[in-house]
């Protein structure tokens, strides 16, 4: 009889305690969902590219970018668009066309409750644009010929690498910057003349091309704040 009782109040503890480690796991992969699950989108625009535009300087163009959180992985996406216009010893170069970046950050800045960001990352970027060459050519008769060539439709891709910070300044409203290590870039090299300058990544003789943005943000929230 008392070893039948034993086995009882046995059978009755590990059924006890099998369902609350069923229960404890269950609220861990619940609690795993929830951290991985994103709270908002941030949408922006890049300050210096619209300073620059406006204060009338060789670039004109502009660029917007958006992330998401997934606990402390950010996707993010760039679009821009650029036009550049150097001018040369014996006459000028331009170049127009539209970029995009694609790639994610990983916030360092571990439960902030405010989404503030001191990140690195990475980008994969890929340009579509055309560009002009106009020079003046000097004969031998000193009869000055004026020549334009054209490369139309090109593109080209390049990396990234990325570092900066976000910080929160109101209550939607965000403030940062992103530097940029730009590598490898790849374009089509047998044209008329040899890309110059690439939208979105560039001065083309530099294998790695430093760059730096600085965005205004706001914060478009997907779950409800209690």
């Amino acid at each position: 009889m008392q070893s039948r009782t034993l086995s009882y109040i046995f059978s009755v503890l590990v059924l006890a305690s099998t369902c609350c480690f069923a229960q404890e796991e269950t609220a861990k992969s619940d609690s795993t969902r929830n951290e991985f699950k994103p709270t908002g989108v941030r949408v922006g625009a890049d300050a210096i590219a619209l300073g620059r535009t406006f204060a009338g300087s060789d670039f004109k163009g502009w660029e917007v970018n958006a992330d998401i959180d997934f606990q402390n992985y950010y996707p993010v996406i760039e679009i821009g668009q650029g036009q550049r216009n150097f001018s040369l010893t014996n006459g000028e170069y331009t170049n127009s066309g539209n970029y995009w970046r694609l790639g994610a950050d990983i916030n360092l800045l571990k439960k902030d409750a405010a989404k503030n960001m001191f990140f690195f990352g990475f980008r994969f970027g890929h340009s579509r644009y055309n560009e002009r060459l106009t020079y003046t050519l000097t004969t031998d008769q000193f009869v000055d010929l004026k020549l334009t060539m054209r490369n139309s439709n090109l593109d080209a891709n390049w990396g990234e690498l990325t570092t900066g910070l976000k910080v929160k300044i109101l209550k939607s409203f965000w403030m940062g910057f992103t530097g940029r290590l730009k590598f490898f870039p790849g374009y089509k090299k047998d044209q008329q003349f040899q890309t110059y300058d690439i939208p979105g990544y560039g001065l083309t003789f530099k294998k790695q091309w430093w760059g730096f943005n600085y965005y205004l943000m706001y914060r478009i929230p997907l779950v409800k704040q209690h």
